[in-house]
């Protein structure tokens, strides 16, 4: 059975480009439930604008905590 959390995010565009540059590899925040998610910064790159991340965003996992797929929401 699929997991789901979901989590808010505000990332500049300054700030991506950091993760793109060389620095952090895992992007690190909060769920709206409170764990701590950690995720690799590629799997931002189909949402980063030239605003940075901006949106509500769902990370499905399975059992073995293998990630399946991320989607903004809102």
């Amino acid at each position: 059975m699929a997991k789901e959390i979901i989590f808010n995010l505000t990332i500049s565009a300054e700030e991506m480009l950091r993760y793109y540059q060389g620095g952090p590899s895992v992007v690190t925040t909060h769920s709206i439930d409170g764990r701590t998610v950690r995720f690799p910064a590629s799997r931002l790159r189909p949402f980063m604008t030239t605003m940075g991340i901006r949106g509500r965003f769902s990370i499905t996992f399975d059992d073995n905590n293998k990630f399946l797929e991320m989607r903004r929401i809102a």
